[in-house]
């Protein structure tokens, strides 16, 4: 009998590369969805849920692993209602799966959770591993609340592991997706004065990684889901302006960041953190993209 695995958040970039992964490794996936979202993918079963309610222990008993990746989009103006969304369909909807888990007569070996690197704040060039500390700022906040609602899941013994994401490259939307039209255009260029660091990984390595901790009966607690060769925000934009063979000339001063973009700009788009992948490079993971470059390539066909 195949082993079943239970699945969040699979509408986006991560999720629509991860699924067909998994049935590739054998695995017979079921959708945890919102009722909105019901009823779209004929590939594979589903289960209806409201992250903002409680969920019966039976109807997420049975499954060897899940992962958890749903969560409202942080892109956009952070209004207090935006924040609100962000939060709690983090913090409740993790908290609410875990109980359930948790509570489950047949517990699932391993729950694999979503967090992000936003949990280390602004670090300028301060080198981070999973043992540094919790930073400053609204999504360090949201990623300390959103690790620690997976609780009652460790506290009944289950495996669990929290995906501290950098900036995942994929072509199918997200950071990479909201860039390609003005690098494309010939209008990209840095942000701010492009020495923040950013930490990314492609999205094959986002896949096999998760693919590592599903295995890897070591991995637990904080792993940070990003490539060993971060790059600063000016030599990222270059990078990618020349695998489009456009310019980069265009920069966005930090003051229009701030103004276009309010809080979201100052955290997300001027942040700088510096993240090694320790857990990952320990577990003897091959990534397959350690270079910007090779990545881009990769996943613009270049």
């Amino acid at each position: 009998m195949n082993s079943r695995i239970l699945v969040s958040g699979v509408s986006g970039p991560i999720g629509a590369a991860l699924l067909p992964s998994l049935r590739a490794d054998g695995w017979s996936v079921v959708r945890l969805v919102r009722g909105t979202a019901a009823g779209r993918s004929p590939e594979s079963a589903q289960i209806v849920w409201d992250p903002a309610a409680p969920i019966a222990p039976e109807a997420v008993s049975g499954f060897d692993a899940v992962i958890h990746l749903a969560g409202e989009s942080i892109f956009g103006r952070w209004t207090a209602a935006k924040k609100r969304k962000i939060r709690d369909s983090r913090v409740l909807g993790t908290l609410n799966l875990a109980s359930a888990l948790a509570r489950a007569e047949q517990k699932p070996r391993v729950f694999v959770c979503g967090s992000a690197i936003g949990y280390y704040g602004n670090r300028g060039d301060e080198a981070l591993s999973e043992e540094s500390a919790v930073g400053k700022g609204f999504l360090a906040e949201v990623c300390k609340e959103w690790e620690e609602a997976a609780t009652p899941a460790m506290q009944a013994g289950i495996r669990t592991a929290h995906l501290r994401t950098g900036i995942v490259l994929s072509p199918k939307g997200g950071a990479l997706g909201a860039m390609l039209l003005p690098f494309k255009m010939g209008l990209g260029g840095r942000t701010g004065d492009g020495r923040q660091w950013m930490s990314w990984i492609d999205v094959q390595d986002m896949v096999g990684g998760i693919h590592e901790i599903l295995k890897n009966e070591l991995l637990r607690g904080p792993v940070n889901m990003v490539a060993p060769g971060p790059v600063r925000n000016g030599e990222f934009a270059a990078t990618l302006a020349g695998v489009l063979s456009r310019p980069a000339i265009f920069p966005m001063p930090a003051f229009v960041a701030k103004l276009a973009f309010g809080q979201m700009g100052e955290e997300l788009l001027l942040g700088s953190q510096r993240v090694e992948p320790g857990q990952l490079m320990a577990s003897g993971y091959q990534f397959r993209y350690r270079e910007l470059r090779g990545s881009l390539e990769g996943l613009l066909g270049r």
